[in-house]
C-alpha cells in the first residue's frame, strides 16, 4: 500500500451524486445521503432522522469499529469506509447537525450520531479515508425515498469472500430492501465487506470464493483442509454493517431482541459470518409511529430477516 497518498497531501475529488441502481421506498422521515472521495475510492452513507428514533444495537464479530452502540436514541447513523480514520465522517455528521442547531451546546439538543466503519483498503493502494468534510456533505445532500445500491457511499470499495485468500475475493457494496405488512414498514440497509461469501436462497455461493483460473467457486471446507498448515495473512479486511428501520412501536428490550434475531439470521446469507476478523455491527431503529398487534416480535423478526437477506443479495449486481 502506498501510504504517501492520503487526505493531508492530496486534493480530494468529492462526489455526492448517486447512480443506478437505486432502491426506492416509501418511508417519510428518513433521509439518506452519500459522499465519496473518488481518489480512494472511499466514502460514507448517512441515515438522518429529523424527528429522531428509538435505537438498539447488536455488535458481533471479533473486530468491530463503532460509535454510540449503547445509546437508545439517535438523530442520525453514519456508515463509513477508512477503518478507524473513518470515525471522522461520523463526527462530521455531528458537526453539521451542531451547525443546523445554531451551535447550541444545550444538553437537550446535542445531536446523537451513532455509526460504524469498515476496513476498505484491501482493493486499493492509498490511505485516503472518509473525513469530517465527507460526513457533512453526505448529510447536507440527504434525500427521502432513495438508497444507492452496489459500490456507492460506504460500500464503494467493499469486497466479499476473503476468508480463503484475498485473491478469491470479489467487489460488493451496499444493499437495501423494503417491505410492508399492513401499516408496518421494514427497511434493511447493509454495507457488505465480509470475510465470508454471499449465499443465495438455494444455498449457492453467488459472490466471493472465486477461483479466477477456472471461473469456479471454491468449496471452503475443501480449501481449509488443504491449507490447514498455511497461515493466511489476508483476513483483516472485513465487516458487515447493517441498519434496520421500522415505524412499528417497540420497547427497548423488544427492539434489542429483534436486532439480535435479524443479525443472527444474516448468517444464512453470508458464510462464514461473525468471525474473529469480522466487525459485524447492526443498528435497529424505530420511529415509534404505529401499533401493530397483528405483528408480534418474533413474527416481525422473521419477516425482517428475509428483508435482510434480500438486502445482502442487492449489494452487488452481475
Amino acid at each position: 500500500m502506498n501510504d504517501s497518498i492520503s487526505n493531508d497531501n492530496t486534493e480530494l475529488n468529492l462526489n455526492t451524486s448517486s447512480k443506478e441502481p437505486i432502491l426506492k421506498f416509501d418511508f417519510p422521515g428518513l433521509k439518506i445521503g452519500i459522499a465519496e472521495y473518488e481518489n480512494g475510492p472511499t466514502g460514507c452513507t448517512v441515515f438522518y432522522f429529523p424527528k429522531g428514533v428509538k435505537m438498539a444495537s447488536d455488535i458481533r464479530g471479533g473486530a468491530p469499529g463503532v460509535i454510540g452502540e449503547n445509546r437508545t436514541y439517535a438523530d442520525a447513523i453514519c456508515f463509513a469506509g477508512g477503518s478507524l480514520w473513518g470515525y471522522e465522517a461520523i463526527t462530521g455528521v455531528s458537526a453539521e447537525l451542531l451547525k443546523w442547531r445554531n451551535y447550541s451546546p444545550n444538553w437537550m439538543v446535542i445531536p446523537l450520531v451513532s455509526g460504524a466503519i469498515i476496513y476498505d483498503f484491501g482493493p486499493r493502494k492509498n490511505s485516503v479515508y472518509p473525513d469530517k468534510r465527507i460526513g457533512r456533505e453526505a448529510l447536507k445532500t440527504a434525500v427521502e425515498g432513495k438508497f444507492p445500491l452496489g459500490p456507492q457511499g460506504a460500500g464503494i470499495s467493499a469486497s466479499v469472500g476473503k476468508c480463503l485468500d484475498f485473491s478469491y475475493a470479489e467487489m460488493a457494496g451496499q444493499g437495501g430492501a423494503f417491505t410492508r405488512l399492513g401499516d408496518t414498514k421494514i427497511l434493511v440497509f447493509t454495507v457488505v465487506n465480509a470475510l465470508g461469501a454471499i449465499v443465495n436462497r438455494d444455498g449457492e455461493i453467488v459472490r466471493g470464493f472465486l477461483d479466477r483460473t477456472n471461473d469456479e467457486r471454491i468449496n471452503a471446507m475443501e480449501y481449509v483442509n488443504k491449507q490447514k498448515d498455511e497461515k493466511n495473512e489476508n483476513l483483516t479486511t472485513n465487516t458487515t454493517l447493517t441498519l434496520v428501520v421500522t415505524n412499528q412501536k417497540f420497547d427497548d428490550y423488544s427492539l434489542r431482541q429483534a436486532g439480535r434475531q435479524i443479525h443472527a439470521s444474516m448468517a444464512r446469507a453470508i458464510q462464514p459470518f461473525h468471525a474473529i476478523n469480522d466487525g459485524d455491527s447492526l443498528y435497529i431503529v424505530s420511529t415509534q409511529e404505529i401499533e401493530n398487534k397483528k405483528i408480534p416480535l418474533t413474527s416481525f423478526g422473521i419477516v425482517a430477516s428475509e428483508v435482510a437477506w434480500d438486502a445482502v443479495l442487492n449489494c452487488y449486481k452481475e
